[in-house]
């Protein structure tokens, strides 16, 4: 295990108990670990040092991003690697006041390099157990299909996730490039994951426009829209989503780094949430785009979100049962929140000025 996965169990931090909906757990690995697993797998990186892979994650856009997450992650090859990824991750998290988490891998990636797929789900189900043991945060799961997939490959994936719905495995996500990528196809493999009682919570709206959100709910019955920040240039889809209670797990400094909003002033976190739209907030892969829980709420703040709505997103849209539900409202109800969005807010203009942004006009951080 890693340092961070010895530490002791923290308390949450002073910014307040936080939900994460959109993590991928490949992309939560520190390039010092990322180094270890790649030595003890025998496995070649881009770069051997941690200076060097933290300058490839100076990514130009999203599909470099896709090149360089495809070319670090293959590393990761054991049941034990993926056992140590989230038990890891929920140690970091856990340090910013994480209490429960929705974590994202890929399986077809590690399968088409010949790891079996039982090793791939049962080291990340026994990651999950052993995260609630250590650091008493609940992990859920939820595995990805790549767009790119043929749509019996897609099929596949769907049901190796059916047959681990009984060890944490809650949903069923759909990633990689979206351009030239429509979720429609994939419907089939969405239908199979919902009849054994999986959610769909696809990508959609992050680097492609409202079409590909209406076609995840359509289509495959959304639950949830990860991204879906492009929801603000359709007025009608807005109504929708307000309306029918689609949470968004929105990704500030992921945007940003994969140039999918220019600035973080100019994010539409705020004008999602003015236009009723429930939003949750993640780091989507934080060792690669330079982030945190921390960071992102620090962030959000400086934008003007507050922390009590993003956590009550997160308690909305968790694929999560009833008592666990209830366990996170009865959190967010103890919780004095304006101690919480005044920490945040004290560390807003720290966390916009490491990404090169200010607040927006007249923001919170400029008080």
């Amino acid at each position: 295990m890693s340092e961070s996965a010895e530490s002791p169990a923290l308390v949450p931090a002073a910014t307040g108990p936080k939900i994460e909906l959109h993590v991928h757990l490949e992309g939560t690995v520190r390039p010092a670990t990322l180094l270890e697993m790649a030595r003890r797998n025998e496995e070649a990186l881009p770069s051997r040092t941690v200076e060097g892979l933290t300058e490839l994650y100076r990514f130009r856009d999203f599909n470099h991003f896709i090149q360089v997450w495809v070319m670090t992650t293959h590393v990761m090859r054991t049941e034990a690697d993926f056992r140590q990824i989230v038990v890891d991750y929920a140690a970091e998290a856990a340090a910013h006041g994480a209490v429960y988490l929705e974590g994202i891998f890929s399986p077809w990636f590690r399968v088409q390099r010949g790891v079996r797929v039982e090793e791939i789900f049962n080291g990340y189900a026994d990651g999950a157990a052993e995260a609630r043991e250590r650091y008493g945060v609940e992990v859920r799961l939820t595995p990805d299909i790549d767009r790119v997939l043929p749509v019996e490959a897609a099929t596949e994936v769907a049901r190796w996730a059916a047959r681990f719905a009984e060890r944490g495995v809650v949903g069923l996500g759909l990633g990689g490039p979206e351009v030239g990528h429509p979720p429609e196809p994939f419907a089939p493999a969405f239908a199979l994951a919902a009849d054994a009682g999986l959610a769909a919570v696809p990508h959609a709206g992050e680097t492609d426009g409202p079409a590909s959100i209406r076609g995840a709910l359509d289509a495959l019955g959304a639950r949830r829209i990860r991204h879906g920040i492009r929801a603000v240039e359709d007025p009608v889809l807005l109504r929708r989503l307000a309306d029918e209670g689609i949470v968004l797990d929105v990704c500030p400094v992921s945007n940003l780094r994969t140039s999918s909003v220019p600035r973080l002033r100019d994010h539409p976190l705020l004008a999602l949430q003015a236009a009723g739209v429930a939003c949750s907030l993640a780091t989507d892969d934080p060792a690669m785009f330079g982030t945190d829980l921390g960071v992102e709420h620090a962030v959000a703040a400086g934008i003007g979100a507050r922390a009590r709505d993003l956590y009550a997103a997160g308690v909305a849209g968790a694929l999560c049962d009833e008592a666990t539900r209830d366990r996170l409202r009865s959190l967010g109800a103890a919780t004095d929140w304006d101690d919480a969005e005044n920490a945040a807010r004290a560390a807003a203009q720290t966390a916009l000025a490491q990404f090169g942004s200010g607040p927006p006009d007249g923001g919170p951080a400029d008080d």
